[in-house]
């Protein structure tokens, strides 16, 4: 298995993590009250906007030729670290 894809599988399993950590945080925002069920719903929109645009950049790397996988992949490390601050934020605030 090549760099890249070796990257990609890290970066899909990583995606699936995330996106069942989501989910367990959509779950615990369904029990809260009124007034946090609005503020976690915005927090979990935020995340679901996250992971979709590294989805999309995902699927962006999938296609990628080799002159442009540098260049794509920059933009998803920054996609990744963005969803990765933005879940740690999450977890912090749904305690």
């Amino acid at each position: 298995m090549n760099t890249q894809d070796s990257y990609k599988e890290r970066m899909k399993a990583q995606l699936k993590e995330w996106s069942a950590q989501i989910d367990v945080l959509e779950a615990k925002a369904e029990r809260a009250g009124a007034d946090l069920k609005v503020k976690k719903a915005e927090a979990i929109r935020d995340l679901r906007a996250k992971q979709h645009a590294a989805s999309a950049k995902m699927s962006e790397l999938n296609s990628a030729t080799d002159e442009a996988w540098d260049r794509v992949k920059v933009t998803a490390d920054k996609l990744w670290d963005d969803l990765k601050t933005g879940l740690a934020a999450a977890h912090d605030k749904f305690k």
